[in-house]
């Protein structure tokens, strides 16, 4: 147990972004389940949405923890490594919002999407300033 790295930043930012991930899974099995769809989207605009909600955190979130992690193993400050991870957590949920509920403004997306790059950015830049000392 000695040899443990702790990542705090990182583990919480996992562990939340794998709640909205399950909630997005959860959003399409069941819109499938009430639609009858065994395989894809039925042709359902809405069962699309929902999968590329769903596809596009599965796309964003991996990369993200592994910058995160990264970062917080060459000795990023911790404060802005959770500001961003809380940016970044913020925006996935917009983001997710907008295709897991009907009627949401399509707003919500954008500034998911822009939470979420921005977020990103500053990540992969104390990644790099960690690395440079």
């Amino acid at each position: 147990m000695d040899n443990i790295i702790s990542l705090p930043v990182t583990a919480w930012t996992t562990a939340l972004s794998a709640l909205l991930f399950l909630a997005l899974t959860w959003a399409v099995i069941a819109k499938r389940r009430r639609l009858g769809i065994v395989l894809g989207d039925g042709d359902d605009r809405a069962t699309t949405k929902r999968i590329r909600g769903q596809a596009n955190a599965a796309e964003q979130i991996p990369i993200t923890l592994i910058v995160l992690a990264m970062a917080e193993l060459y000795g990023a400050p911790m404060w802005e490594l959770a500001i961003a991870a809380a940016l970044f957590l913020l925006g996935r949920a917009m983001h997710g919002a907008y295709f897991a509920f009907h009627g949401l403004h399509w707003r919500l997306r954008a500034y998911g999407m822009l939470a979420t790059l921005v977020a990103q950015a500053v990540l992969i830049a104390l990644l790099l300033v960690a690395l440079s000392f």
